[in-house]
């Protein structure tokens, strides 16, 4: 079974072309249009902007993917959550080619393809991958822990209250006066610094629940620098109200701080985690979303886990898939599509709402 996917819920334009047999996924081809040099002089993600680029870019990929290439089986397009400016672009997109092609789509949720960007490890067979799966899911837009009971059937552990884990790091760059996107810089300068520098805190940290909070993070960074001065900062202190504390005799460099709150963000999110394995007693651990490619979070992780329950297995997913792509949305819809579980293109939506669970 070849299918065609298109992911545009955000800034990426994304389209591959996969082949499915029972166990595993070949890509044939694939190819993202990334829009961060277009977002970096605002700081970050316009939706107007990034609608009108998806626009442009969505058909000459599509082109290019399908060029040489037959009729695909089906065909899998993000519907949401994310922006609607961008979503429409694809749903259309794939509307369109459903209509003109006589061939099944299929709406897929953008986080559902988090999810299954683990089974795109080369040689990953489907079938050693056991169910339940505990699922921590961590991007710009989304935190959240989800226990994956088979395909397609997902229950929510938790979630983000407030600020998803990368935005608050997005955040928190910018008032570093670093360039979009700003999580990755923090991490590689966090790499030289003491994570203990600082004492962030960790919201929500001992709750009973399996939620998150991030914008007390935020806060409490934002004042920290207010009150304080950083030892060769990256920042115009100047430009900042007076602090009430006395200035330490040693302030933290720039890589200090950094190293400090991605401890907190990372300690949080490893805390939670940990405790909802101990609940759940899932026979997998995925790691998924864009911030699981952060380093720190992924040693950690596997750390605790390790020291937890040495036997139960914890899969990453590929550097290269961490980010929005075309080709998880595509593993998604597989099961979807050995289910006949297809949606007319008269009835497809954009919904930048949709969830989940």
């Amino acid at each position: 079974m070849n299918i065609l996917a298109i992911e545009s819920s955000c800034d990426d334009t994304s389209v591959a072309l996969l082949n499915f047999s029972d166990t595993q996924v070949k890509i044939l081809a694939e190819k993202t249009a990334s829009q961060i040099e277009i977002h970096k002089k605002y700081g970050g993600v316009v939706p107007e902007v990034a609608g009108r680029t998806h626009a442009e870019n969505i058909i000459p990929l599509i082109e290019e993917i399908m060029e040489g290439q037959k009729k695909p089986d089906a065909i899998a397009v993000t519907a949401g959550p994310g922006l609607i400016t961008g979503l429409i672009v694809g749903v259309e997109a794939a509307k369109t080619l459903s209509y003109l092609w006589d061939i099944p789509l299929i709406p897929v949720n953008h986080i559902e393809g988090h999810l299954h960007s683990v089974f795109l490890h080369p040689d990953q067979s489907f079938s050693k991958i056991a169910f339940p799966i505990l699922c921590l899911t961590v991007s710009g837009g989304h935190t959240e822990i989800i226990l994956m009971k088979n395909h397609g059937v997902y229950e929510k552990i938790g979630g983000t209250r407030d600020d998803a884990a990368g935005e608050c790091f997005d955040k928190v760059a910018k008032m570093l006066d670093l360039s979009y996107p700003g999580g990755p810089k923090i991490s590689k300068l966090g790499k030289d610094g003491n994570p203990d520098a600082i004492p962030f805190p960790r919201p929500m940290k001992d709750t009973p629940d399996f939620d998150f909070s991030f914008s007390g993070l935020k806060t409490s960074a934002l004042y920290w620098l207010r009150d304080n001065k950083l030892s060769a900062a990256h920042i115009n202190l100047s430009a900042l109200p007076v602090g009430i504390f006395a200035e330490p005799q040693n302030p933290p460099t720039l890589e200090d701080f950094c190293a400090s709150f991605e401890g907190a963000i990372v300690d949080v999110l490893t805390h939670k985690m940990l405790r909802a394995i101990e609940r759940y007693q899932p026979k997998t651990v995925f790691l998924v979303g864009g911030v699981s490619a952060n380093k720190r979070l992924r040693e950690t992780l596997e750390k605790k886990i390790k020291q937890y329950d040495e036997a139960l297995p914890l899969y990453l997913t590929p550097l290269p898939y961490a980010m929005d792509n075309a080709a998880m949305i595509g593993v998604a819809a597989y099961w979807k599509a050995k289910n006949k579980n297809f949606t007319s293109w008269r009835d497809i939506q954009a919904n930048p709402n949709w969830k989940i669970t």
